[in-house]
């Protein structure tokens, strides 16, 4: 994608954005358009993006429960209201699942965006894709 101006400058303006203000917004990150092998979609449909969004805001409130992965905070099964809908927790694992190979090729990806902005890289994107790949290897 075109840039008029250089993202590691970009990346350090909201890293020390961030700093300057007493609750920066959370960063949160969701896949609905995840497919199976069968090339379908594992989560149900727009209408069910509310059950996860409402664990985002309760979450924020410091109210809703959460579990470390590899990539972040994560909710269980049954953190999510799941009424009115058939989603059991076997598709909820296939939902959350992390391919860790899929995910070292993206830091594959990154690798290669940080090699064209040498130099202008700020120090905390490095620490953060350093310590992803170290829990990637876990």
């Amino acid at each position: 994608a075109f840039v008029g101006y250089n993202m590691g400058e970009y990346f350090r303006h909201w890293l020390k954005m961030g700093r300057t203000v007493s609750q920066p917004p959370r960063i949160f990150q969701v896949n609905w358009f995840r497919k199976n092998a069968d090339g379908k979609f594992v989560w149900p449909g727009f209408g069910d993006n509310m059950r996860v969004l409402k664990w985002v805001v309760e979450r924020c409130a410091g109210t809703a429960h959460a579990r470390m992965t590899a990539l972040g905070y994560a909710p269980d099964y049954a953190d999510l209201h799941w009424q009115g809908i058939t989603f059991d927790v076997q598709k909820f694992e296939n939902v959350t699942a992390i391919d860790h190979e899929q995910w070292r090729a993206e830091l594959g990806m990154h690798d290669e965006l940080f090699k064209k902005l040498d130099g202008y890289v700020p120090d905390e994107l490095l620490g953060n894709r350093k310590g992803l790949e170290s829990r990637l290897a876990a």
